[in-house]
């Protein structure tokens, strides 16, 4: 087991977990991306259970990523075929 060292757990304040708390409330980015992984965690077994004989878990979990992510990323060139002044 590793050791932390002391000098690291007291160079981090109470202001400092508060700095970080409200960039984490601010930034949205990594919410949705744990909500992805969180989806992903729902899509994989459905994708490993359509074909357990073919995929191993791991291919199952890739492709309910990759399934995700191409269902965001055409969700995203929609908006902006049709919002362009947005962007």
């Amino acid at each position: 087991m590793k050791k932390i060292p002391s000098h690291f757990i007291s160079s981090f304040s109470s202001s400092d977990f508060t700095e970080i708390w409200q960039l984490a409330i601010k930034k949205k980015y990594p919410k949705h991306l744990f909500f992805a992984l969180c989806l992903n965690l729902i899509v994989a077994p459905a994708v490993y259970a359509a074909n357990a004989e073919s995929f191993t878990k791991f291919q199952a979990y890739a492709l309910g990523l990759l399934g995700i992510a191409t269902f965001a990323f055409s969700i995203y060139l929609f908006v902006v075929m049709f919002q362009p002044e947005k962007f």
